[in-house]
């Protein structure tokens, strides 16, 4: 039966798709790209969060934002997590990749993106080269992501490009961070902000 729900002005509401692939795709050339990857061994949570806030205000990213630093540290510095940044030949971050193995045979694609202004030139097809060719090691038996309704337009269509499966959907509602002033009024200007800011 269709229904729907009401929010209020101060909530937002996404459909958060998981994706799955459960073996290592054929190699395939590198696409080219005038980007390097670079590994962050135990980034500070400070220049973790500036380069988290450049790819992903546009698309609503806030979970590590709200984090104290604690709790973030925890996470980027633990062994089993890998970050890195995409940097382009000035030598500016323009991109990230978290690769998440804390969970046994699976590798979760935890963050992945390139700033806004790089969107359709290709670079995604390079980024996700690397991030596949990095979470296929030993013992890897299954890669997966998840995606939502704020990402890019395109981000379902891609992920299934590159051989991932969607395999289930939910529903995710959170206050908007614009609301609570973790990302600027301007962020993410195609989802409307209802609420007032104060």
């Amino acid at each position: 039966m269709a229904g729907l729900t009401t929010l209020s002005n101060e909530q937002v509401a996404t459909i958060v798709t998981t994706l799955v692939m459960t073996g290592r795709p054929r190699p395939r050339a590198l696409p080219d790209a005038a980007l390097r990857l670079v590994r962050w061994e135990r980034p500070s949570p400070d220049r973790y969060r500036t380069l988290f806030r450049r790819v992903g205000a546009r698309w609503l990213w806030f979970s590590r934002l709200v984090m104290d630093d604690a709790a973030l540290t925890a996470i980027v510095h633990d062994p089993a997590v890998e970050v890195y940044a995409a940097v382009d030949r000035a030598g500016i971050e323009v991109g990230m990749l978290e690769l998440d193995f804390r969970h046994g045979a699976a590798c979760e694609i935890g963050y992945f993106a390139l700033i806004p202004e790089l969107a359709g030139r290709g670079l995604g097809r390079w980024l996700m080269a690397q991030a596949l060719g990095l979470a296929w090691r030993g013992g890897i038996e299954r890669v997966w992501l998840h995606t939502c309704t704020l990402d890019h337009p395109h981000a379902l269509g891609f992920y299934r490009a590159q051989g991932f499966v969607a395999t289930k959907r939910t529903v995710e509602t959170f206050t908007d961070p614009r609301v609570l002033g973790v990302l600027p009024a301007d962020a993410a200007p195609q989802v409307p902000l209802l609420a007032r800011i104060r």
